[in-house]
Formats: C-alpha cells, structure tokens, sequence
C-alpha cells in the first residue's frame, strides 16, 4: 500500500508585507502538490496585511502576534501551531513555481538521510541569475549563498548533498526540528538559517538541493540596508561562537579571524556608508556579547555525531 502523502506547513513570517502577499499567495494556490497548509505568522503589522488576507485568501491560517518578536520568534511560532511532517519557511516576498512544494517532497523521499532541502531561488526581476542555490560556508567563517549573482546554466542542477538551505525557501523534516530544536530567538533575523545548519549537520541531518524547486525572490524587498548589516554582523560572530564545529576552529583559525578583521577595515573604509556603520557596530555588539554564546557552544557541540572529517568536507575553500 502506497504511503500517504505528507503534509507540508509552509511559513510565512510578516512585518508590513501586504504588497508582497498576494503575489506569494497566489503561487502557492496554483501548487500542483495537494497537501499544503499555509500559515502566515504577522509580527505586530500595521499596515493591510490581516485584513488583505482575510478577505482574499481565507484558506490561509493567521497567527497574529501581539509584538514584533523577530523573524526567529515568529517562526518558532509557526512550528508550534503547524501541523506537518515538513516545515518550509517561506519569504513574504517570494513567488514559488507550480512544482515547487512537490519538488521538495521528492528530495526528502528520495533521501532518507537528509534533513533538510534547499530550494534554488531566483532574482525575481532578472529571472534567469541565481540567488541561492543553497548555503555554502566557507574556510574563512563568511557564510555564502552558493552561485549569487551567476546566470542560471543548471551548473549546481547536479550537485546532491550541500551544507544547508537558505532560510527564504528551505523545507525541514519536523522530526529533525524536534531532534535539535528550532530557530534561535536571541539571533531575531539574519544567519538564523546558518546556525540551525550548523546544528543540523553536528547532528547528522544531511542537506539536499532540489533544482526542481524555484522560487523567486525580491531581494531585500523586506529587509536589507542597515538593519540587514547590523543583525549579519553582529550574528555571523554569534554563530561562530556558538555553533561551528571545533574542527573547523582548529584548522582554520587564523583565516576566520583575518576575515572577520577584513570586514571591520572594510566598514572602517566606507564609515560614511549608513550600511557601513552598522556592520561594525554589529560586529562590535558581537564581540561584546560573545561571552553568552560560548556558554551555549557547549550543549551545541555535545551534539556532534558525526566526524570531524565530515564536518570539514562541508566548507567552501576561500582564497
């Protein structure tokens, strides 16, 4: 007897997205897969965005926060109330292709050892030039959306195993989730998706890219700029602290320290750029706050199961 399909719960953390939704709505009600449950998760809006989607989309479930708790609050939120075996955040300002949810469910029945998949994402204006096809994390602790900014020739379309999912459009196994837990709060946004990979990976959860699953993305249509710096700069020292493997400290050290010292020269040099300033003053509240994320690093590196050989496999190789 066939297995019944699994319900996937996809969830839409917003923050005054109302422009962006129905768009992104509209794509997941052209899904060819027919087991979705979709949620959005409004982090305080002010704007039409509960009124817009209870009087167009009421097939959609609202989970209305009473605050802005952050991208990371909202989704733990989500994953409590959701229903499904796979847990797929989805960006408010994305726009999913028609096989999009059915590839996902593919990847993770073709490979039972894999946790996670990653979908490849799209510039949404310039439809052929690739966003993310997965994560990548390199030698030097600088985290990468693999193949940014190339035109899309299928060149990653091969690949199988990677390090993780970009958390715009990446699909998790609820069992995985409940295994090593969900999005850490005290990150609120940015490389939240960097740290559960890492978490993932320690454990034995292996990644998959599906080509299949294309989505595009506004790019910072709902983020970016100084925030966007100041929450990458601060986070990136956080996740470095507190979950890349001892391993990878050991053999590459001294090239994540020379890269973390770059980026501070580099926002030095550009001060009068808004953006600038705020990276560095992320990387100093980084540092400052350092000492709380080793006291996590304990528990998290307790976790590894799988071998230092392994772990160091999974990097990108920088110059």
């Amino acid at each position: 007897m066939a297995q019944p399909l699994p319900l996937i719960s996809v969830l839409i953390p917003n923050w005054n997205g109302a422009a962006h939704l129905p768009t992104c709505f509209d794509a997941l009600a052209r899904q060819s897969y027919p087991k979705i449950e979709t949620i959005l998760i409004d982090n305080a809006s002010s704007d039409a965005s509960l009124s817009l989607t209870r009087d167009r989309y009421p097939w959609v479930k609202i989970l209305e926060l009473p605050e802005n708790i952050g991208l990371t609050g909202a989704l733990n939120r989500g994953i409590r109330v959701a229903t499904g075996q796979i847990i797929v955040p989805l960006n408010n300002d994305t726009e999913v292709e028609r096989g999009w949810a059915a590839a996902l469910v593919n990847a993770l029945h073709n490979y039972p050892s894999a946790g996670m998949v990653a979908s490849k994402m799209m510039l949404f204006d310039r439809r052929d030039t690739i966003h993310s096809a997965g994560d990548a994390f390199g030698d030097d602790g600088i985290p990468v959306n693999r193949g940014v900014w190339q035109k899309d020739e299928g060149q990653f379309d091969d690949d199988t195993f990677i390090f993780g999912g970009c958390g715009g459009a990446v699909a998790y196994r609820r069992t995985m989730l409940d295994k090593i837990g969900g999005f850490d709060e005290d990150l609120f946004m940015y490389c939240e998706d960097v740290d559960l990979n890492w978490r993932a990976q320690l454990a034995g959860y292996r990644c998959v890219f599906a080509p299949d699953a294309v989505v595009y993305h506004k790019l910072s249509a709902t983020g970016g700029g100084a925030i966007a710096s100041y929450y990458t700069g601060r986070n990136t020292i956080f996740v470095l602290a507190k979950s890349v493997p001892r391993a990878v400290w050991r053999q590459h050290r001294a090239k994540i320290i020379k890269a973390q010292l770059r980026v501070a020269w580099d926002a030095l040099r550009a001060w009068r750029g808004e953006a600038a300033r705020a990276r560095l003053r992320g990387q100093l509240a980084g540092v400052f706050g350092v000492w709380r994320w080793l006291k996590k690093r304990k528990h998290i590196q307790s976790t590894q199961k799988v071998p230092d050989s392994y772990l160091l496999s999974l990097l990108e190789k920088t110059k």
